[in-house]
């Protein structure tokens, strides 16, 4: 038997399970990853990475390395509706889709994880799990061998079908799967002359979209009449030939299959995303049809909130209760992804008069600013409002309304030497960092939290009226507002006036 040791072990080599690894050994964690499969799978089922999940990024300093290997895109859609998501109108610095393959992204978090020194094991798979004397106890195979592994916690992204969440006994309800659905990546002869390329009739349902390599193009086919073939049964490629005629009247000269696949809508969400000191996170907390990508951006984003905070109560830098917070913060934003999607199931799959009238009547009102503004917000995750502090402001302080929770505005900062700098540096090392305006008195935070905060000085350009007149900014290692301040008990300098 192979036997490991770590601070933290993670089930689930893919980009969830590796962005978690990245943010527990940001922190010094000791962190082993063990992977089910040998290698990784060269096909990519979602292609994008959303505005919030490259801020993400941006924090960490990786975004360059993503930007460098993508292909930016200015919209989204919504249940593929003949008017597009605006993400120009976003208050981000990323108001644009990545398209980039899920393969290149896990690769290149995989890239980052070895740099800083996360143990990676491939053809690991989970078969046992216990919590005994302050350790989780992770038992499985390898090859024609066992492994065992005890480790202060146990994050669980390994995927729909996750072992982690059975053997944790988490409970996963929800509803099976309704409709079938294909997919193929293929070579197209006779390419559309203008792609993305979406159609919606009574024939059926079409996205196709270029991979990226001047060959290959994605098909995502809904056939009306094949809704209830079972999910195991192979796609042929002329079964997927013969519905895009069906739907657009040519299948473009489809030949040479690179990969076939056939998917459901089925939509369950786990109980808790915390079962003692085993957690959660990606599609092991949440599966629903892989609408626009979600399923991916919103498992990235429960890595970060997870990893930061798990490293910090590890580390005796915050309380054990920090940990309770990612179940009051993640666990409502996979219930409204749920919906989300089940919402788009039902537009997706409109196939008769009355259904093709709903769509065109929410595609009208996409074309009102605010509607679409408010599901680009929605689909690129920049809305998400966390509702409750982590950290109260200190006595003598008052919190300007409506700031704590969200992610920071879009801003610049200037520091005391005059050197103007982006937020996103200011966070490579995953610590909180506290604003001071010059010539204002920020208190200091409580023990532990101070000894896992950067105190930096510095005036904030843009980033609305709720910014300005503060003395202290607060911001978490997600780059969340902790609490905008002022202090109550000093007049407010004017920094143009301080010494």
């Amino acid at each position: 038997m192979r036997r490991y040791e770590a601070d933290v072990a993670v089930a689930g080599g893919g980009p969830v399970g590796l962005m978690v690894a990245c943010e527990l050994a940001l922190s010094g964690m000791k962190v082993a990853v063990f992977e089910r499969r040998v290698a990784r799978v060269e096909q990519s089922r979602a292609l994008t990475l959303h505005p919030r999940s490259l801020e993400i990024l941006a924090l960490r300093g990786l975004v360059e390395r993503f930007r460098e290997r993508g292909h930016p895109i200015p919209v989204a859609h919504y249940a593929a509706l003949d008017t597009r998501l605006d993400l120009s109108a976003l208050d981000s610095s990323f108001r644009f889709t990545l398209f980039i393959p899920q393969a290149l992204t896990e690769a290149l978090l995989e890239a980052r994880a070895l740099e800083l020194g996360v143990d990676l094991h491939r053809g690991h798979l989970v078969t046992g799990v216990g919590e005994g004397d302050g350790a989780v106890e992770v038992e499985g195979t390898c090859g024609g061998d066992t492994f065992a592994v005890k480790a202060r916690a146990l994050v669980g992204a390994d995927g729909a079908r996750s072992a982690v969440r059975k053997l944790a006994g988490i409970p996963f309800p929800g509803t099976e799967a309704t409709a079938s659905l294909m997919l193929g990546d293929v070579v197209l002869t006779e390419p559309p002359p203008s792609a993305p390329l979406s159609a919606l009739n009574t024939g059926g349902n079409l996205l196709l979209v270029p991979l990226g390599d001047g060959v290959h193009h994605r098909l995502v086919v809904v056939d009306p009449e094949r809704l209830d073939v079972p999910l195991s049964e192979p796609v042929t490629l002329e079964e997927l030939s013969r519905a895009t005629r069906k739907i657009v009247g040519t299948d473009f000269g489809m030949t040479r299959p690179f990969w076939l696949s056939r998917f459901g809508n089925e939509t369950r969400q786990a109980a808790t995303y915390r079962e003692g000191w085993v957690f959660l996170a990606g599609d092991a907390a949440h599966v629903h049809l892989p609408a626009g990508g979600q399923g991916l951006n919103v498992g990235l984003q429960d890595a970060m909130n997870l990893g930061w905070k798990l490293a910090g109560v590890l580390r005796g830098l915050a309380p054990a209760s920090l940990l309770d917070t990612y179940q009051e913060e993640r666990h409502p934003v996979g219930a409204r992804l749920l919906q989300d999607t089940l919402s788009q199931t039902a537009l997706l799959l409109a196939f008769d008069p009355a259904g093709l009238a709903l769509r065109a009547t929410l595609s009208r009102l996409l074309t009102t600013p605010e509607a679409n503004r408010m599901l680009a917000a929605q689909i690129s995750g920049c809305d998400v409002v966390y509702p409750d502090p982590v950290l109260p402001a200190p006595p003598g302080m008052e919190v300007a309304p409506g700031l704590t929770g969200r992610r920071l505005p879009r801003c610049g900062l200037r520091l005391e030497d005059g050197a103007e700098v982006s937020p996103f540096t200011l966070f490579r090392e995953g610590r909180w960092v506290l604003l001071r305006r010059p010539g204002t008195h920020a208190p200091a935070l409580p023990e532990p939290w101070a000894r896992w905060t950067s105190v930096v000085t510095a005036t904030v350009d843009g980033g609305g009226e709720g910014l300005q007149g503060w003395s202290s900014i607060l911001l978490r290692p997600d780059g969340r507002v902790g609490y905008v301040a002022r202090d109550l008990r000093s007049e407010l300098v004017d920094p143009r006036d301080a010494p």
